[in-house]
């Protein structure tokens, strides 16, 4: 059998300098998970979203982003798991991408807000058939009795609803806000590239202005 002490991989793919980095965070996300889809990874847009709740236990699971702009890092779920609720209490939030076959981690930290109706509406409205009816089957993170519930609930709605369900009042989009990105390349004898951009908080900043992000490298 095989140690898990033993186990060991040599980064060696590429490297991630300040000079080659864009000085925006949110385009140097963007050429990475463009290339991560380019090399047709498996879920390339699976990321780790990390909360904690009123007790200050962390909890993980793996979410699918859905949208990512100057406005933040979006996502769809229930409003009422465990997530959900954690958030609720404690609106910060972090999330990880692992690219595993790139030898690459994003890492991204920032307050969380629900979008708007609207962006909930569309996105709700673009998914499939079962998928929206699975939105009103699933009583999320709560105790079922076997998955006979599940599909019991299925055939309730789907007979209720037909073709067209509509969003669950439970059921939408969150918004991470970034205020620190963290760009990791893995490299030869664990003497990996770590670039973190801190969001400036200058107190004469316009309102309107663009964020000024701060960049710096980070020992591995």
């Amino acid at each position: 059998m095989t140690s898990i002490a033993d186990l060991r991989k040599n980064y060696e793919r590429a490297e991630l300098s300040e000079d080659a980095s864009h000085a925006n965070p949110l385009l140097q996300f963007d050429q990475w998970l463009q290339e991560a889809i380019a090399a047709e990874l498996p879920e390339p847009n699976a990321m780790t979203l990390a909360t904690v709740a009123s007790n200050l236990r962390p909890s993980t699971r793996v979410v699918l982003v859905k949208g990512y702009d100057e406005r933040g890092i979006s996502w769809f779920t229930n409003f009422d798991s465990r997530k959900g609720q954690e958030l609720a209490g404690n609106p910060y939030a972090a999330l990880q991408f692992h690219w595993v076959e790139l030898e690459r981690v994003v890492r991204i930290e920032g307050l969380v807000e629900k979008v708007s109706d609207q962006e909930s509406d569309a996105y709700f409205h673009s998914r499939p058939l079962d998928s929206r009816i699975g939105a009103w089957a699933s009583p999320q993170s709560q105790v079922i009795h076997g998955r006979a519930v599940l599909l019991a609930n299925v055939a309730k709605y789907g007979a209720q609803f037909l073709l067209r369900p509509p969003r669950p009042p439970h059921w939408g989009g969150y918004r991470l806000l970034p205020d620190s990105w963290q760009f990791w390349q893995g490299r030869k004898s664990r003497l990996h590239d770590r670039l973190r951009y801190s969001l400036s908080q200058t107190p004469n900043a316009m309102p309107n202005a663009e964020p000024v992000w701060i960049r710096e490298r980070l020992a591995p």
